[in-house]
């Protein structure tokens, strides 16, 4: 059994502006810095194996909250959004000719223009995940948890989500033999002890 706990990178200047970021390079902003270097992470998961995606927003959460560098994977990184990434969802949801279509819509082939499925993204995750040989914390995006927790959870990218991803939580997920599944409650980061 190994178990991986999925922690979603703190807040930049774009996700405060309801920007898609998809593959851009965007940092952390400097609030939410501050207050990642007051998180740590609970225990069991302080001796876990730590990944992170290459783009530095999570790089960064996983160093602050961890307090030490993870290892880095190509396969963590944000699904593509292609065209639409700088774009703001709300914009695109509100022009019936962009194509845009909310989560709950998509199913598993939906592709943004010159982007990527989440059936393209699981198609990348499920071989990372599956050569875990100990338990690990990947510091990632919204969109490889969601692929991640809808693959464990069975969900097809229809009707309403079975989870929320909020900040600061870990999703655990469990892989055995038989499969994946998803621990019903996220655990929260914890206060950093001076």
């Amino acid at each position: 059994m190994i178990r991986l706990a999925l922690l979603r990178h703190g807040h930049t200047a774009w996700n405060r502006a309801g920007r898609i970021q998809g593959r851009s390079d965007v940092p952390l902003d400097e609030e939410t810095t501050a207050t990642l270097a007051t998180r740590t992470l609970p225990s069991p998961w302080k001796d876990a194996a730590l990944w992170s995606s290459p783009l530095s927003r999570a790089r960064a959460t996983a160093a602050l909250v961890a307090g030490r560098s993870p290892q880095i994977d190509p396969a963590l990184t944000e699904m593509d959004w292609g065209q639409w990434e700088g774009q703001q969802g709300s914009h695109l949801r509100s022009d019936p000719d962009s194509g845009f279509r909310d989560i709950e819509d998509w199913g598993w082939d939906y592709r943004p223009p010159g982007g990527e499925s989440p059936r393209d993204l699981r198609a990348r995750l499920l071989p990372w995940a599956a050569a875990l040989d100990r338990d690990a914390v990947a510091v990632c995006h919204i969109g490889v948890m969601r692929v991640l927790l809808a693959h464990a959870m069975g969900w097809d990218f229809r009707g309403t989500a079975p989870f929320r991803i909020k900040r600061e939580r870990l999703y655990v997920l469990t892989r055995t033999q038989t499969g994946w599944t998803a621990d019903p409650d996220p655990v929260r980061l914890e206060a950093r002890t001076p």
